[in-house]
């Protein structure tokens, strides 16, 4: 039987459930003939209690944390450090899974050659547990026309506490207190996170040169936004919700994150209410919604599991589209910019 032994780096809530849920999987992995083993764990502070990680497996030294393993899966976030031992791995022909969305979006230049060899693996890096990158890889065949979601949940429980009346200081220090808000807040409230995610998804599905850059110019937060705007929308049968979107412009496809308002009917709306949710136009399959658990340790988790055993299975990590999608004529949703 075949042991694949399996580096990890980060330690938070993501890699505490990712090794908690390893033992769980121990039978299905033995019927693939294949023992997993967590060999070691990179983290910043040893001395902190992790569930499910022993402390004989922590360490803080980055310095050959990749030998003699045939994996990593990297859950700790940053374009920094992450990056560089990304890269290191890579280079050495070991496969990656990730959920880095910034690592995605910002290093796309240097990750490009191995993602498209399939080396790495990052269904959770977007929506978490809801499988959204594999289900756009589906639909390859279509031709796409546009794509909208609510990808940043943090940013819809604001507007969702400003609508029951609660100031934005006062929503924002509820986040903060339930531990919602990134370290750096801006990643949320400014649109960032929802940016670094649409550029995953318009690599993978539209432009494989998708411009980080050209994303960031786009992208606006919610820190303008107030009770009274988003009231008063509801009271017009409309809801404000920061929306990251897809779409062609002037023969090139462009993303960006913006609010909007969108009548109540509206999917993102109606099945976005507490969960992640996104919608897809193409010809012909028409619109597709996809609405599910956008983030949380254990959802998160699941989703690099997931791309663990695609990796045991053979499957390549996910691809981004060979080449850019044309630009299609057909007129787009209208979506009205707050």
């Amino acid at each position: 039987m075949e042991t694949v032994r399996v580096a990890l780096m980060g330690g938070g809530t993501v890699g505490s459930a990712f090794a908690q849920l390893l033992p769980a999987h121990r039978s299905r992995f033995r019927a693939l003939d294949v023992e997993v083993e967590l060999t070691r764990v990179l983290v910043r502070d040893t001395q902190k209690s992790r569930p499910g990680i022993p402390a004989r497996l922590l360490t803080n030294n980055p310095k050959g944390f990749l030998e003699d393993v045939d994996v990593l899966v990297e859950v700790a976030g940053g374009t920094t450090l992450a990056g560089d031992l990304v890269l290191q791995a890579l280079e050495m022909g070991l496969p990656v899974v990730t959920a880095n969305k910034a690592l995605l979006a910002e290093r796309w230049g240097e990750l490009r050659e191995y993602a498209e060899e399939g080396s790495l693996y990052y269904e959770a890096s977007v929506m978490a547990g809801t499988p959204i990158l594999g289900a756009l890889q589906s639909l390859w065949g279509n031709q796409t026309l546009e794509v909208h979601g609510i990808v940043n949940g943090t940013c819809s429980y604001l507007i969702r506490r400003m609508e029951e009346g609660a100031t934005y200081d006062q929503a924002f220090q509820e986040a903060e207190q339930l531990g919602y808000l990134e370290a750096d807040p801006n990643l949320d409230v400014g649109g960032i996170d929802s940016a670094h995610k649409i550029c995953v998804l318009g690599r993978l599905t539209v432009d494989p040169g998708l411009s980080w850059n050209k994303v960031l110019q786009r992208t606006r937060g919610i820190q303008h936004l107030t009770p009274e705007l988003l009231q008063q929308a509801r009271a017009e049968g409309h809801a404000i919700k920061l929306v990251a979107s897809l779409y062609p412009e002037q023969g090139e496809w462009v993303a960006a994150v913006r609010p909007v308002r969108l009548p109540e009917s509206h999917p993102l709306v109606s099945m976005g209410s507490g969960r992640n949710a996104l919608v897809y136009r193409g010809d012909p399959v028409g619109q597709l919604v996809f609405a599910g658990a956008g983030a949380g340790g254990d959802v998160t988790a699941s989703a690099v599991l997931g791309d663990l055993y695609r990796l045991l299975l053979g499957a390549p990590g996910h691809l981004p589209i060979p080449d850019s999608v044309p630009t299609p004529q057909q007129p787009l949703e209208q979506l009205e910019e707050v």
